[in-house]
């Protein structure tokens, strides 16, 4: 078949080198809808559930609404765990589904299941999903702010309310139709509403109740149809308006009649625009904002949708009132822009590199350019299948692209190719007749076809492994191997296709062969090596096994990391304050961090978000704070070379010289990653399962207190779970009942009085604002005055409070966090300056030695961590699998296990090369370096193919083995140093790049250049002193 191919290719070369223009059109059209972003989106399947329950205690939220809702989530199709939070007025459930699952087949489900519980729940809370988003959702951040001297049309400055209201009727609702963009939350400002704040002593006076006031307003705000009536053949509308419009229609409200007089609202309250009891606030540059969050649907383009909303942004900035200004304080585009930028770098210089050892060594330029002709067009293959298959350009899946690979096939075909034609045309004086011509590029290509396809098959293969990976590791690695695959694939199809026809079209003419002077000096030093080498075998054997030996048992004591840490730019910081602080008090520290932190020079600015915005996808008490600190180009740093780690190591030391503040450092998608993956935002997670929530603590303590003792922990600190001060206000149920008095009444008047009842809505124009009874804010703050309140008798007089209730202070639960329904409690902590796996080996054995657990009590290690334990134990299983599976092909295609065992050494001796190049470069073990390792097998096997192959053709041919090794190394010494330079020379800008992203191609770029240059020694000195060592008896 594959000979029937080529000669196809050949005859009908005119043909085959149309379908050039197709693959070009389809390529361009391909690269106009390709995804582009930074990294993949590794989020597992997940659907956040959220229940409002204002007032709850956080133990209460467990047990009325946590609980229920966890267990009607047992036995649901495809759950693979649930974790849950439950926070003073606020329940969030998430559930993470099995990999595969689609998103919205399980969000039905969940919808299933919650309408059967919705009896179970307590009357008036809605559980709610979370937006259609992912970790990566969150692309584009905007603040809303007022210029000093703006005003608003009453002649007043913007004020937080004002601006709320520009942000929730404005500039909300247009960016929620923008394509892509599933929600927009808000934090910050307060929601605009119409209070009603009455004075309890006035109420005393005219005998009126809370309930008096709630229902006057609701008998008096409405309109209402009375159908219609004809008149001289005329229809008219009935309709009695009563809505309440304004302050002063609210205050014309009579409550009652005092002996023929009416008390109106204006008599015993006061009416005004009020605040709301907000649960979140935002910062920028130390003065408070109000921010939005734009929220990418998932599976959308990242690029393209953060641009989109900019744009967007800008027209509605056009249409906002004098002064006020929307401005983007963080787009996704710009990390993309930066990532990409590092990958079309490494992409361009690389091919660059390749183009030019194909001219140094190849010695024919039209040769050279044939070649060279395969990396665009593969590029252009590999764009149409990524998009085919809905494979995004990121700098995972473009980040093991080596061109270099790509053109290995090609280089031998090509490389042979012009050796023959020179051959053939060696002595005449004319070219070559288009039939002779034509069967020697068959001749030349069919020579060779069968190694060099096997040889790229056998690369293809190795990365069969990364397929296998599940969960986060496989997100991030399989579009890698995908990618490089359907490249390979590419460059396969037109070696059989595209080339022949190429070189049978354009090697026309005289063509010569001239041999480099590099290739030249190198076969002049490389033959009396190679003689050397026969002679002295069992000493180069002994040789190779020391090193390898050598190798891997530097190889284990190696550190280990899941991937290197993406720089992303940016810095995002955990701001936490004693549990308790008010939201008020968080912002007034927060400004102060802030104005601290940006007379750093590097700091271009920096915003914050307290406690938990609108919609509860991240929900944070209001003592904590994520501050993100926008960097400025490195250019304009005072010192450009200044390392970021020692930027964050000045931050950290500026920041904590403020009072009342603990600090968490890590970066934005790093934090919101971490979090949404395993419900931590810190790179290892210790959690402590049980029931009891002192016993918990206490025992997460004694693991805190280990946690600290060992080196390159960083920001370790225990989950804040106690020490929320509450004010309790608990019935006396005997006094109760004597006034005839129930607790639920006295809760309505108690939650009416602190927390506000709504009493209908205001409507002005589209919008819509609450209209809400409540204490004016002096009062209510008052919580020794609290005793005093009237509570209102049956009989129509009133007792004080504290007649009918203790009112005391007291600590409950902050959070208390749940996983399989089972509670725990987490001690966190980042790894600086040390690598990942031997931090946890490290943290593992001191807490086997120092700490003991109470029965039915269990530790279990997460974070960054779980991804590296769970891809290493896969790829220890589904690697040997893979490498022996590749030997069984090399006996397939040689008929001899003894020849494929010995290409197959080819694969420890270039594993060496890997880890010396690590070692060198003080790089621990990562799965990147691993995929470095895995393609280095490949290309091993490869040149020991191509050097094997020739030489057992030569033994065959003249039947002397010192002979055909001899003189077949030194033929295959230029294809083999073609191979291992463009390969390796590819891999050069990726490995010394700097760029936004290059961390994470470094390691895997590092391990393949050293792999291949110990592979090209053992190509060209072992194996071929190992052949002789094997078969010396056959001769």
């Amino acid at each position: 078949m594959i000979t029937s191919l080529l000669r196809f290719s050949i005859e009908r070369r005119g043909f085959i080198l149309s379908l050039i223009i197709v693959l070009m059109a389809a390529g361009v059209w391909s690269y106009q809808h390709l995804p582009i972003d930074a990294v993949p989106d590794i989020t597992n399947v997940q659907v956040q559930i959220n229940t409002k329950a204002e007032g709850y205690s956080p133990l209460e939220t467990e047990q009325r609404i946590t609980y229920p809702v966890e267990r009607a989530l047992a036995g649901i199709p495809q759950l693979s765990y649930t974790r849950s939070i439950s926070r003073y007025g606020l329940s969030q459930v998430t559930v993470v589904f099995k990999e595969g699952t689609d998103l919205y087949f399980a969000r039905n489900l969940l919808n299933n299941r919650l309408a059967i519980i919705k009896n179970e729940l307590p009357d008036g809370l809605e559980p709610e999903m979370g937006p259609i988003a992912s970790g990566l959702g969150e692309i584009f951040v905007y603040t809303v702010s007022a210029q000093p001297k703006a005003r608003q049309a009453n002649g007043q400055a913007y004020d937080m309310t004002a601006l709320r209201e520009i942000q929730d009727w404005i500039i909300q609702p247009r960016l929620m139709r923008v394509p892509g963009i599933t929600e927009v939350n808000t934090v910050g400002g307060y929601a605009k509403q119409y209070h009603i704040q009455p004075d309890p002593q006035k109420m005393l006076e005219f005998g009126i109740s809370f309930g008096d006031i709630q229902q006057a307003l609701k008998a008096n705000n409405s309109n209402r149809g009375a159908g219609y009536i004809e008149r001289y053949g005329q229809q008219l509308l009935v309709r009695s308006p009563g809505q309440l419009k304004t302050i002063d229609d609210i205050q014309q409200v009579v409550v009652k009649q005092m002996s023929g007089t009416p008390i109106k609202i204006m008599d015993i309250a006061d009416v005004a625009i009020g605040k709301t009891l907000r649960t979140g606030a935002a910062t920028q540059n130390g003065q408070e904002t109000v921010m939005g969050t734009a929220m990418m649907l998932i599976g959308e383009n990242s690029r393209e949708v953060a641009k989109r909303v900019a744009a967007e942004l800008s027209k509605i900035q056009a249409t906002l009132p004098d002064g006020v200004i929307a401005e983007a304080v963080y787009d996704r585009t710009t990390l993309v822009d930066k990532a990409i930028a590092t990958v079309q770098k490494n992409l361009l210089e690389g091919a660059l590199l390749v183009v030019v050892v194909l001219f140094l060594l190849l010695g024919n330029i039209r040769g050279a350019l044939i070649t060279a002709a395969v990396i665009p067009l593969a590029m252009l293959a590999t764009i149409t299948g990524m998009v085919q298959a809905g494979i995004s350009a990121n700098l995972m899946s473009l980040g093991a692209l080596d061109f270099g690979l790509i053109v290995d096939g090609a280089v031998i075909i090509v490389e042979n190719s012009v050796r023959r034609l020179s051959l053939a045309q060696s002595g005449r004086d004319s070219a070559l007749p288009l039939n002779e011509r034509l069967a020697v590029v068959f001749d030349a290509t069919n020579e060779v076809i069968r190694p060099s396809l096997f040889g790229v098959l056998i690369i293809t293969l190795v990365y069969i492994p990364l397929f296998t990976l599940t969960g986060v590791e496989g997100k991030m690695f399989e579009p890698m191997a995908s990618t490089v695959v359907l490249a390979l694939l590419a460059a396969m199809i037109m070696s059989l296709t595209i080339l022949p026809a190429a070189v049978a079209v354009f090697m026309k003419g005289k063509v010569k062969e001239s041999e480099s002077l590099i290739i030249s000096a190198t076969k002049s030093i490389y033959r009396p090596v190679l003689i050397w080498s026969l002679k002295l075998r069992w000493l180069v054997m002994f040789a190779a096994l020391v090193l390898v030996v050598f190798s891997l048992t530097l190889a284990s004591k190696m550190g280990t990391e899941f991937i290197p840490q993406l720089n992303e730019g940016d810095i995002a910081l955990h701001a936490l304050r004693t549990t308790g602080t008010s939201l008020q008090q968080s912002i007034d520290m927060q400004e102060v961090l802030e104005q601290r932190l940006k007379q750093f020079p590097q700091v271009d600015s920096v915003f914050a978000k307290i406690g938990t915005p609108e919609v509860a996808t991240d929900p944070m008490p209001p003592n904590v704070a994520d501050t993100f600190l926008i960097l400025k180009p490195r250019k304009d740093w005072p010192n450009p070379a200044l390392p970021k780690s020692e930027l964050i190591k000045q931050i950290e030391a500026a920041a904590k010289a403020l009072p009342g503040n603990n600090y968490e450092f890590t970066q934005p998608i790093e934090m919101r990653f971490n979090e949404l993956i395993s419900g931590v935002r810190a790179d290892v997670a210790i959690k402590v399962f049980g029931d009891d929530l002192e016993q918990l603590k206490q025992s997460a303590q004694s693991i805190l207190t280990i946690i600290r003792d060992i080196p390159g922990q960083a920001d370790a600190r225990l989950e804040q779970v106690s020490g929320l001060p509450m004010v309790s206000v608990e019935p006396k149920r005997l006094a109760l009942s004597r006034y005839g008095l129930s607790v639920d009444s006295l809760q309505t008047m108690l939650s009416t009085a602190i927390g506000g009842q709504d009493a209908g809505l205001i409507y002005e124009g589209d919008r819509r604002f609450k209209l809400v009874i409540r204490l004016d804010d002096e009062q209510r703050q008052n919580i020794a005055s609290l005793g005093e309140l009237p509570i209102a008798l049956p009989s129509g007089s009133y007792v004080p409070l504290s007649e009918v209730a203790t009112v005391k202070l007291v600590d409950v639960p902050s959070q208390i966090s749940r996983e399989n329904a089972k509670r725990r409690v987490v001690v966190t902590a980042n790894v600086r300056d040390r690598d990942l796996g031997s931090f946890v080996q490290e943290a593992q054995q001191k807490l086997d030695q120092q700490l003991t657990l109470p029965d039915g009590y269990w530790l279990e290690f997460g974070g960054t961590f779980e991804q590296l334990a769970s891809a290493s134990q896969r790829l220890a299983i589904v690697v040997p699998v893979t490498l022996f599976g590749i030997l069984l092909l090399l006996v397939t295609m040689l008929g001899s296990i003894k020849d494929a065992a010995i290409i197959f050494t080819g694969v420890p001796l270039a594993l060496t090369g890997g880890i010396m190049a690590l070692l060198i470069r003080d790089m621990p073990l990562s799965i990147s370096a691993a995929v470095g390792f895995i393609a280095l097998s490949g290309i091993a096997v490869l040149n020991g193919l191509v050097m094997l192959s020739f030489i057992r053709d030569h033994w065959q041919q003249n039947g002397d083995l010192y002979k055909a090794i001899l003189d077949g190394a030194i033929l295959r010494l230029r294809p083999v140093m073609m191979t291992a330079l463009v390969a390796s020379l590819g891999f050069v800008p990726m490995a010394l790049n700097t760029g936004t992203g290059a961390e994470i191609q470094r390691p895997l770029a590092t391990v393949v250049i050293g792999g291949i240059v110990s592979s090209t020694l053992l190509t060209l000195i072992v194996l071929p002193a190992l052949y002789h060592l094997v078969h010396h008896r056959n001769r």
